[in-house]
């Protein structure tokens, strides 16, 4: 059968649980993560939690919970990716020659985006942005420079760009939720390179390390309780043995 992106996305809660709970390093839950969302099919999500807690083997369908509340979810949970689609956009070009440039956080992303560098270094970050369109392209043009382009897990992306004496790293391609922007990163890397990296949210991000740290307290609690109740065991069969001593004196 089909997926559903509601189905989906109750695949990656069961994932973040796992990361949470330290199931799964970031590596392989980043890679599942990724292919949930590629998943067209109940028989692609079935595999990738099939060695965690809550699927149903009686139904091959996948048990998980309900998705999180609006304040445990980055923006493109709380709003839905129609709430970033449109508006003015904040800049079409970026330019770093001996230099640097940066566009990150709740920006608007145009229609056409160009970035150029020279002998420089510049980051395209989409996790929070909005959008002008549902079609984006983004041209990147690096000459003895590089560029990184970092998108959410869930965006569709599609890279086609050439690299001559330098690198295009297309491996960033990937399907991605059907109602959110489609994003074309194009372009040309000459002595330089392109990188299209696919991270969580940064919001997601600091929700699991949170989670991580709670969890290390509770284990380190639990052994801090037991160190204790040892160390009163031990204490009590002190006591016990200096009650016997004492008995044998009298």
């Amino acid at each position: 059968m089909r997926a559903s992106d509601a189905e989906r996305e109750r695949i990656a809660e069961v994932l973040r649980d796992a990361v949470a709970e330290g199931r799964l390093d970031m590596e392989e839950f980043e890679e599942r993560l990724d292919a949930a969302y590629k998943a067209r099919t109940h028989a692609q999500l079935e595999p990738l939690i099939r060695d965690l807690p809550a699927t149903g083997a009686a139904t091959g369908a996948v048990a998980v919970p309900e998705p999180r509340s609006a304040d445990a979810t980055g923006l493109a949970d709380r709003e839905g990716w129609a709430g970033r689609i449109g508006g003015a956009p904040t800049s079409r070009m970026a330019v770093a020659i001996m230099g640097g440039f940066g566009r990150k956080g709740t920006w608007t992303a145009p229609r056409n985006f160009t970035a150029f560098t020279l002998m420089g270094g510049g980051e395209i970050d989409l996790r929070e942005a909005r959008f002008e369109d549902r079609e984006i392209v983004i041209r990147c043009f690096a000459f003895m420079g590089g560029i990184e382009v970092i998108v959410p897990p869930d965006l569709e992306t599609h890279v086609s760009g050439i690299g001559i004496m330098g690198g295009f790293d297309h491996r960033g391609s990937a399907d991605g939720d059907p109602t959110g922007p489609r994003v074309t990163i194009t372009g040309l890397a000459m002595f330089g390179g392109v990188s299209v990296e696919r991270k969580l949210r940064k919001e997601e991000q600091k929700r699991l390390k949170a989670e991580r740290r709670r969890e290390k307290e509770a284990h380190r609690e639990e052994l801090r309780a037991e160190r204790r109740a040892r160390r009163a065991e031990l204490e009590d069969q002190r006591a016990e043995r200096r009650a016997r001593r004492h008995d044998l004196g009298h």
